[in-house]
């Protein structure tokens, strides 16, 4: 049994509506007992800070606006992501960043909103929650002209090359690690990179509901209920993680929570 700090679980998501309660005892039992509730639009946000209220000493959240979400983002948002990330229970701000896949929002509308939330981290003193897809490049770029202002943070779930790994452990952040680890179509690059990735920069999540680990056997799925990822699948993805990375999972355990508790400030 791990002591495992879960920094990326969006449990304000509707597949946990029915079931919230059970999802946060099946976590505890895994020994995953504290949990990031992420905050990826005004109104999540919101909800991640009120979920983290009704459960003090094992909830916390960010507050931040998704790239996705960018073209809502306006100058009553951050004057609302302000005022949230000034709750103790908030302990970053984002998830923000760039996602150039999808691209459902402009390139120009998610560098306004990024811009904006990286200056927001920055006046209230707290680490960033980061997001990045297919642009790598301006997102750096970005990061660049913030970097001597912010306190840290971390690239939630990382999925890029060891290049580019080592591009943001050079700017003083942590990686975080997810089930993408365990895709055997998509995760070579990140299974490369963690083999590289120093045990004090790694942090672990599970994105829940989303990246639902795929080497899961048919019985765990069945468990499951569905394709429905839980926090309560962390110990899985510390498992492939030590796997590539070479080391004890114990070791991983206490390392990924140590450093989740100095960034976070848990």
């Amino acid at each position: 049994m791990h002591d495992l700090i879960d920094i990326g679980a969006n449990l304000t998501h509707d597949s946990f509506e029915r079931d919230r309660d059970s999802v946060l005892a099946r976590a505890a039992e895994a020994g995953v007992k504290r949990m990031i509730v992420t905050g990826a639009d005004a109104t999540g946000s919101q909800q991640a800070l009120a979920l983290a209220k009704a459960h003090p000493g094992i909830l916390w959240a960010t507050s931040g606006v998704h790239p996705h979400h960018a073209s809502d983002y306006k100058t009553e948002t951050a004057a609302l992501l302000s005022e949230l990330a000034l709750n103790s229970e908030v302990v970053a701000v984002g998830e923000m960043g760039l996602d150039y896949n999808r691209n459902f929002s402009s390139h120009a509308e998610q560098e306004f909103a990024f811009d904006s939330q990286l200056d927001i981290a920055a006046r209230v003193g707290k680490p960033v929650f980061l997001h990045q897809r297919d642009a790598h490049s301006p997102f750096v770029a970005i990061l660049q002209n913030h970097l001597s202002q912010l306190k840290g943070g971390v690239a939630h779930c990382f999925t890029g090359s060891k290049e580019q790994m080592h591009a943001y452990l050079d700017m003083g952040f942590y990686i975080g690690i997810t089930g993408w680890i365990c895709d055997e179509r998509r995760g070579h690059d990140l299974q490369e990179a963690v083999a590289t990735l120093p045990l004090d920069r790694i942090l672990l999540e599970t994105d829940a509901p989303y990246l639902l680990p795929r080497d899961l056997s048919k019985e765990q799925r069945k468990a499951l209920g569905g394709r429905r990822n839980e926090p309560a699948l962390l110990p899985h993805v510390l498992a492939a993680t030590a796997r590539y990375m070479q080391c004890n999972p114990a070791e991983l355990a206490v390392q990924a929570t140590a450093n989740t508790r100095r960034l976070f400030g848990l």
